[in-house]
């Protein structure tokens, strides 16, 4: 008997097993069995478990801010681009938040690093360890919605690691004179004592600046500061610091090590005698405040303050730290670390890595008024170091030459509100090992002295004028740890950053030259920022290829004025008439697009609007020409404009234009509502005839360039494209909007509804939504007629999108919806974003680059995956018994790596900077670069078929692989009862449906088919007709 065609077979019954159906009724299970299946699917760590993970010399990254591209993508769209953003407001150095993460939105990874390199050149750095709860995450908007804050830290860290990767030197200022041209003023010696945050900032911006002669002298044989040596590898690794430190001997800056305040003779007096015209001093606090309870014991007793501890796990496990053999501190037991604050907190952390079994942190106030920022606390938290507030300790109990136990005291809040000690309620706790981390202290005499003639405050350290950061000595500067204002890493870059400027003006000022009194630092600057990016089009030279399109955001002069402000390139007018053709508006007439689901606020993939041309007249906006070519002689304006298929009208509204002194016209032939109902727009834009007409009279009437603006409502764009360029025209412009109608509420009325009768019409959709119509025409328009200019328009909302229509064949590009979801200040994103495009392409090591975009590694969360398949020779997902297996081969591994390697540190190798192998391309060498692939379906090879592959190692399970292939596809996934693991069989056709759906960049990949590919015909072809 023949099998049922329309019946699934029973192999693929099979595979549905878990595709999901709609349920018919409730289903039931004991309440025990599931207490027990749930522990098979958790992915977070059991609630009672006392020590899920062991982490004796594991220092992979812990943070929870770390994204990897797909979720900095999601985190950066979700950032609303908040008008005077109250984080910028909060961030010590000034970061253009806003900024940089719209340029992450747009996946404009260099030009995030720049805006935040500008501000702070430890932006790497801060992006790890910034306490941004405390600063600027908390003052995001986001918080008064329900989805919370932004993760602010991992877009930093995220961004600029990226560009770390992109091998590129920082610099100099291009707009200062060649270093030998520079004023005598700018090659005074300067020196910095301490290279740490504050040193390193400072002298960045010193160079920066044009200083030429910069020396940092650092006491230790590493550098960094506490950012190498106390902040740990898991939270912040030695080769980010090497980076930043690296860029900044880009700019010339001299490093000498072993060289310290107080040593060796050297003092601010033999400085200045050595000719050193300003001094910074940051050199932290050296020494640990010790409690009087600690004198006399030692770290063989198993004692160690933070200033012991840290620097021993640093040195053991920071690669390229230091050239030296280290072992981690060889902890076991109990460890009780005193303190709350966040070096406490990375005590405790690293007390667990140096194989202590249970960790204390004990401190003398409560939880809700502790130090440590929240994201120190919760990882500390996480890791099951267990807390006991209130106490402080009181003595310490030895035996047999070793620390066994603690004794404190309780501590209460009076309700004065001071601190007082209870001595009747005290408490023993039994430890191994103790940790002080009760801050730091400058009490080296040496070093004082050293620092004469300079004054100190009641605290023994340097005083400082807050606001220049100047001593008591007025060529004398200092900042960071070692003044007290700064409790952290990014205030101590800020205080690097302040005392540069006032060390500038008071150097200027010892050549009796002025400075600005408002500070005016350089931006951080590439190679990059000098790639050429203008494009000449229609005998047209465009500074770039970015301008305003004909819409919304040029709707008066004023508004095209501040656009050139800001860096748009040209802008077309808002289409005019004339005066017999003035139009008024409805309203409401410009919504959100239905095309991104439920998203509400900025990042709208379209718009639509039932807006008709300018309602201000045809004199307004010719006089407003010539003012503005007046002020803008550089820049392009194009006067779009529109009539009904009237030779005069097009010629007296052309000649007007024309002698307003725009340098060329476009012709609105597209409009397509409203306008077309008067006979204009549309209506004149459909037909080819028309169109060739229409610009034929205006070749008659004006010399200067004109193009005609085109409708994709048509069937075939090229035949109209086509009868433009007989017509006379220097180019087109492809698109206008599509028609559309975006929505209708549930009692059936319109979005947008006019008037108490709630009445509607189509209108024009625009924006990404629109984004394959628009290529599909620029790339046809191209195709038919090599070589003639298009101004792309439709969709264009980054530089990575603007090089998509370049590339299909486009001159310049126009923009407007982009501009509705933000603000002009785009330009500066999108120009930097292509320039990084177009300088990318000549680095021969980044050819696996996808753009910005590097290669996805293996990771979860942002974080790399360890190679436990490869140990196993299987694949485990990441959730359950298979994640608790995972852990604990990996801990098993760490455990043998500690025994083979011993630690020992080795200085980092590959190079750090690429340079262009080939010559950087021009606009003009990119434009239609696409086009050689783009033809008809018969060209397509049927021959050389691809497969969908699995990466397990990054799946998260989700299954959407399976169901798309199950109730879309060719059922040719099997997913796995047991592991959630997706299989692809070699059924698979390719058809990539998976891919596009999977919510993890690159767990997918299209390769090669290995075996030739046979289509399921369903039957047997006959040999004649059936039917």
């Amino acid at each position: 008997m023949m099998a049922t065609l329309s019946k699934d077979l029973p192999d693929i019954e099979n595979i549905l097993a878990l595709n999901p159906r709609v349920k018919n009724h409730a289903l039931m299970s004991s309440t025990a069995s599931k207490k027990l299946e749930k522990k098979h699917w958790k992915r977070n760590p059991e609630k009672n478990c006392e020590s899920c993970m062991k982490l004796e010399n594991n220092f992979d990254d812990i943070k929870h801010t770390t994204l990897s591209e797909r979720g900095a993508l999601r985190e950066a769209m979700r950032c609303l681009k908040c008008a005077d953003a109250p984080c910028q407001k909060s961030c010590p150095t000034n970061l253009d938040v806003k900024s940089f993460i719209t340029s992450i939105a747009n996946k404009n990874y260099y030009g995030a690093a720049k805006a935040i390199l500008s501000d702070n050149p430890l932006g790497l750095t801060c992006g790890m360890v910034c306490p941004t709860s405390d600063l600027c995450v908390g003052g995001c908007n986001l918080y008064a919605s329900e989805e919370g804050p932004i993760n602010i830290g991992g877009l930093q860290h995220f961004a600029t690691e990226v560009f770390s990767k992109m091998g590129i030197p920082q610099v100099r200022n291009p707009d200062l004179p060649p270093p030998d041209q520079m004023p005598e003023s700018f090659h005074s010696k300067i020196a910095l004592i301490g290279c740490g945050p504050a040193s390193i900032s400072c002298a960045s911006f010193l160079a920066r600046l044009g200083y030429d002669n910069i020396a940092i002298f650092e006491k230790e044989k590493y550098i960094g500061g506490l950012s190498s040596s106390e902040i740990p590898q898991f939270r912040l690794p030695y080769e980010v610091v090497q980076w930043e430190i690296d860029l900044m001997r880009d700019l010339g800056v001299q490093i000498v090590c072993e060289k310290a305040l107080g040593q060796d003779g050297m003092t601010l007096s033999s400085l200045k005698e050595d000719g050193y015209k300003a001094v910074f001093i940051g050199i932290g606090l050296p020494q640990a405040n010790k409690h009087k309870i600690f004198e006399g014991l030692s770290v063989e007793m198993g004692f160690y303050t933070s200033k012991d501890f840290l620097p021993l796990v640093a040195k053991a496990s920071k690669p390229g730290m230091c050239l030296c053999s280290s072992r981690l501190p060889q902890l076991h037991g109990t460890v009780i670390v005193l303190g709350a604050g966040d070096t406490a907190f990375d005590c405790a952390t690293s007390a667990l890595r140096c194989g202590a079994k249970r960790v204390f942190v004990v401190f003398r106030k409560g939880f809700t008024n502790m130090r440590a920022v929240p994201e120190e606390f919760e990882l500390a938290k996480e890791e099951k170091c267990e807390f006991l507030p209130f106490l402080s300790p009181r003595a310490v109990i030895a035996k047999a030459g070793r620390v066994s136990a603690v004794e404190f005291c309780r501590t209460e809040l009076t309700d004065a509100g001071e601190w007082v000690e209870d001595q009747d309620q005290t408490v023993r706790l039994k430890a191994d090992y103790i940790i002080s981390a009760f801050g730091s202290l400058l009490n080296d005499p040496k070093v004082k002295e050293a620092m004469a003639p300079i004054r100190f405050n009641r605290w023994g350290l340097p005083d400082v004028h807050p606001e220049t950061m100047r001593t008591s000595e007025p060529w004398v500067f200092a900042g960071g740890d070692v003044v007290g204002l700064a409790n952290t890493t990014v205030e101590s870059v800020n205080d690097g950053k302040q005392a540069s400027w006032h060390m500038h003006k008071y150097i200027q000022a010892c050549y009796g030259q002025a400075v600005d009194s408002q500070p005016r630092l350089p931006l951080f600057y590439t190679a990059i920022d000098a790639v050429d990016i203008s494009v000449e089009v229609a005998g047209i030279r465009f500074p770039n290829p970015f301008g305003l399109a004909s819409a919304p955001p040029t709707t008066s002069a004023a508004m095209i004025r501040r656009g050139f402000q800001q860096g748009w390139a040209f802008a077309l007018t808002k289409t005019f008439a004339l005066d017999k053709d003035l139009v008024i508006n409805v309203s409401p007439r410009i919504i959100r697009g239905t095309t991104s689901g439920e998203v509400f606020g900025p990042g709208q993939g379209s718009f639509l609007n039932i807006e008709l041309i300018s309602e201000k007249t045809a004199a307004y906006w010719c006089q407003s020409v010539a003012e503005l070519k007046a002020d803008f002689p550089n820049n392009i304006l194009i006067s779009s404009i529109m009539c009904s298929y009237n030779k005069a009208d097009w010629t007296q509204l052309a000649k007007m234009a024309e002698a307003s002194g725009a340098d060329a016209l476009e012709l609105n032939l597209s409009c397509p509502h409203g306008m077309g109902e008067r006979g204009m727009g549309l209506a004149c834009g459909e037909d080819p005839e028309l169109v060739r007409n229409i610009c034929r009279w205006v070749r008659q009437a004006v010399k200067i360039p004109f193009f005609a603006k085109l409708t994709p409502n048509v069937t075939n764009i090229e035949d109209i494209a086509i009868a433009a360029h007989e017509g006379g025209a220097d180019g087109v412009t492809a698109t206008n909007t599509v028609s559309g109608l975006m929505g209708l509420k549930a009692d059936g009325t319109p979005w947008p509804s006019v008037g108490r009768d709630k009445r509607t019409t189509y209108g024009g959709v625009s924006g990404n939504a629109i984004r394959p119509i628009a290529l599909r025409a620029v790339s046809a328009v191209a195709k038919a007629l090599p070589g003639f200019p298009i101004l792309a328009t439709g969709g264009i909302d980054s530089a990575e999108a603007g090089l998509q229509f370049l590339h299909a064949g486009a001159s310049v590009l126009q923009v407007c919806s982009a501009i509705q979801n933000q603000d002009f200040t785009l330009i500066e994103d999108y120009c930097l974003g292509l320039k990084t495009l177009l300088y990318l392409k000549s680095i021969e090591e980044l050819r696996d680059w996808n753009g910005q975009s590097p290669p996805t590694p293996r990771h979860q969360k942002g974080k790399p995956v360890p190679m436990v398949s490869e140990i196993l020779a299987k694949n485990l997902p990441n959730f359950g018994p298979y994640l608790m297996e995972k852990n604990e081969i990996l801990a098993d591994y760490k455990q043998k790596q500690k025994a083979i390697k011993g630690n020992i540190t080795t200085e980092s190798k590959g190079p750090r900077i690429y340079t262009p192998a080939k010559p950087i391309p021009a606009v003009q060498d990119v434009i239609a670069a696409a086009l050689k692939y783009i033809g008809t379906y018969g060209e397509l090879s049927n021959q050389e078929q691809v497969q969908a592959l699995v990466d397990p190692e990054m799946c998260i399970n989700c299954g959407k692989c399976y169901m798309t292939c199950n109730d879309s596809g060719y059922q040719a996934i099997t997913f796995d009862p047991e592991t959630h693991l997706p299989v692809v069989a070699d059924s698979c056709t390719g058809c990539t449906l998976c891919l596009s759906v999977c919510p993890i960049i690159d767990c997918i990949k299209m390769v090669a088919r290995a075996t030739a590919y046979v289509p399921n015909r369903g039957l047997p072809q006959a040999l004649g007709p059936v039917c």
